[in-house]
């Protein structure tokens, strides 16, 4: 995508454009609050009312976690598409981060599942937007060609990943000294703190974010918010009648996500508007974008499957001190923070020499392969609370390894593979993969049991590390279609 002449030449950001330093702290605290709430959204769930909770089964409950993540990113569809076609990327992603903030003051502040389904909706919606926006204004800070593009990304993933270590440490904490809804209110704040500072930093964003790249007007305009308006009141609709409901909703949110993502790559393959060599790059990114499925189906266990295991079969007593579950879900980005920089380092010295990208997500794929095939051991040790924190710490770090493989350079990939007219929906593609993957880790959770944990960890192990080996076979022809992307 094109960027700004002046942009692309400042280097005031640990030699960075100096916009990556008001994304970088957007992202942080937005992802403060969003992982703040998630940390303690499935407790909230399913634990007893004498313990704060809302008493729904288990099982639905990790569903609604699945399908409330796979809807946060189905939402970027709308949020690239409002970016592209009405406010451009700049102010969308401010009108997302007011809807969000509005999301966690309904959870903080409304009781039982009233506030849980408004405050869901509303946060689901808000990072949808601020998702695309954001990843395409990092993007137009770097020229096509600039090598600093990729360790721009990874800096601006250690930012997501500063927010996403501490905003579940201290909702935890709150949650388990004062109750679910201090928790969920901390989350408020942290977003008010990123919107200010957002606000604060917008004058050293790229002009190109402010533009709208492809507007509709007119006719087309009336037109398209009035299906906008038509699938809202059909989602009610089906929602009052009981057509969908706590028990279904990872699949039909999983069948939605699958036909989204179809539906875009179909008008991205058949629109004039996207030439023949950027119709090869969007080809190029079918079989990454499976593999990227794959390896979020796993990955995003942490909230559903792994946030059981973590309150039901790990030791949480440590000298005495009682660790909130919810804390394990900071060891993965204390992790990648610790080795964004490592990563950075190591693509900027490689240089041309560094693993291409097809082959990086091969081995992101494959390393979370691993971490499920030590969760399928861990599993041949029966009874509660015996498992030791430090092994569940081990599997989390493998989680990283694959994911500072995976998901900064998914992030940057979608950013130079994109058309010209569809900068924000390739984005979006990517984040459907992430989607598909984080309502599927809901819905498979209804299979996990203590007694199954062996063959259920195994099987998905397995699965993973043989998209790998598929994926780095397919590297040759995948690179071809790249027409020189890296």
């Amino acid at each position: 995508m094109s960027t700004d002449a002046g942009v692309e030449r400042e280097s005031g950001f640990f030699g960075q454009p100096r916009g990556l330093a008001n994304l970088f702290g957007t992202e942080m605290w937005e992802r403060f609050s969003y992982y703040g709430m998630q940390a303690i959204l499935l407790y909230y769930l399913y634990f007893s009312v004498e313990e704060g909770g809302l008493a729904i089964d288990k099982a639905t409950a990790a569903g609604i976690v699945g399908a409330y993540g796979g809807s946060v990113y189905l939402a970027t569809i709308a949020g690239s598409w409002v970016a592209d076609r009405l406010f451009g990327p700049e102010r969308t992603l401010f009108y997302s981060g007011v809807l969000i903030l509005a999301g966690h003051v309904a959870l903080a502040v409304l009781p039982g599942v009233a506030g849980v389904a408004a405050g869901l909706v509303c946060v689901a919606i808000g990072s949808g937007g601020l998702k695309a926006t954001a990843t395409t204004l990092v993007g137009a800070l770097y020229a096509e060609d600039d090598d600093r593009r990729d360790a721009g990304f990874s800096i601006f993933y250690m930012g997501i990943n500063l927010g996403a270590l501490v905003g579940p440490l201290l909702t935890g904490l709150l949650q388990t000294r004062l109750g679910f809804h201090w928790g969920f209110g901390l989350a408020a704040v942290g977003m008010a703190v990123g919107l200010v500072q957002y606000t604060l930093g917008r004058k050293n964003l790229p002009e190109s974010g402010k533009t709208v790249p492809n507007p509709v007007e007119g006719a087309a305009k009336a037109r398209a918010l009035g299906i906008i308006a038509a699938g809202a009141l059909v989602v009610v609709a089906l929602v009052v009648t009981g057509v969908v409901d706590a028990d279904n909703l990872a699949t039909i949110v999983t069948w939605v996500i699958a036909v989204a993502a179809v539906g875009l790559f179909a008008v991205l393959l058949l629109s004039r508007q996207v030439e023949r060599v950027e119709r090869q790059q969007v080809l190029a990114f079918i079989p990454m974008f499976l593999v990227s499925f794959g390896f979020w189906s796993l990955f995003q266990q942490q909230f559903t499957v792994l946030a059981i295991y973590a309150e039901e079969r790990v030791d949480l007593d440590l000298f005495g001190f009682s660790i909130p579950p919810s804390w394990f879900n900071s060891v993965e980005p204390l992790f990648v923070v610790l080795l964004a920089p490592v990563f950075a380092a190591l693509w900027v010295k490689l240089g041309d020499r560094q693993p291409s990208t097809p082959v990086k997500f091969a081995l992101g794929v494959g390393a979370m392969g691993v971490a499920f095939l030590v969760m399928a051991l861990l599993g041949f040790t029966k009874g509660d609370k015996v498992i030791p924190p430090l092994l569940l710490v081990l599997v989390l770090v493998i989680f990283v390894l694959g994911e500072l493989c995976l998901s900064p350079v998914g992030l940057s990939l979608s950013t130079k593979l994109a058309p010209r007219a569809y900068t924000a929906q390739m984005v979006a593609l990517f984040y459907l993969s992430l989607a598909l993957g984080s309502s599927v880790a809901g819905a498979l959770a209804e299979y996990y049991t203590e007694d199954s944990e062996p063959s259920y960890f195994g099987i998905l192990g397995a699965v993973a590390i043989g998209l790998g080996v598929v994926m780095a076979a397919l590297t040759p022809l995948v690179r071809r279609l790249m027409n020189g992307v890296r």
